[in-house]
């Protein structure tokens, strides 16, 4: 009659084993998972703080556009008192400004559409304004007006702030789309829901400042 014995060498290997080769994975799967939850932390934070620049800069886009769209009326009823006759072309600015007025976008709202229509009234409107001056020139009086003047500096400073604001507004969305889409980033970027953002291309018309010396 033979009794089994196991060899006294591997008796207790089976808890050994574990503390040589199990523990250390364990430790290195917690440190994975701690290390993966600090990421995606991370992540979500920049995203949120990207995202919140993006919309403060495009905030600050309109605002400029607020500033010549509330210029337009004095421009408008300068120049009405030296050239009744432009009658069209007063006209032109007027439904211009109107169908910008009518555009609002919500910084969380910079869709491909919404930006697409924000520049095409933009440029309508440029385009409006730079005949509306263009008329000046039959008119010496107007073009020696001081307040005509005056508004003429105002509307150049204003141009210069809204290709500043652009500007600023596609460094910013530059910075959020390098964040949400650089790899290992954009893993959870998408997973947060955060995406790609359309830059500022203003069309021919709006990013050609109007004419404001004569």
């Amino acid at each position: 009659m033979t009794t089994d014995k196991k060899d006294p060498k591997v008796k207790g290997l089976g808890c050994l084993g574990f503390t040589v080769f199990g523990l250390p994975l364990l430790i290195g799967f917690v440190l994975l998972l701690l290390w993966l939850g600090w990421y995606a932390y991370s992540t979500y934070n920049k995203c949120i703080t990207a995202n919140e620049s993006v919309k403060t800069t495009w905030s600050d886009v309109e605002n400029s556009y607020q500033k010549r769209l509330d210029l337009i009326p004095n421009i408008v009823a300068t120049v009405k008192g030296y050239a009744e006759h432009e009658q069209g072309t007063f006209t032109a600015v007027t439904e211009a400004r109107a169908k910008v007025s009518s555009i609002n976008i919500d910084g969380d709202e910079l869709t491909t559409e919404n930006l697409a229509a924000f520049e095409t009234a933009q440029g309508e409107l440029s385009g409006a304004l730079t005949k509306l001056l263009a008329t000046v020139e039959n008119y010496p009086e107007l073009k020696a007006n001081q307040n005509f003047i005056s508004l003429q500096n105002d509307l150049k400073e204003i141009e210069t702030e809204i290709t500043q604001r652009r500007k600023e507004f596609n460094s910013s969305v530059k910075d959020y789309n390098i964040l949400v889409l650089k790899f290992p980033r954009n893993l959870f970027a998408k997973m947060f829901g955060f995406k790609e953002r359309k830059y500022f291309e203003a069309s021919e018309e709006a990013a050609t400042a109007p004419k404001v010396e004569f």
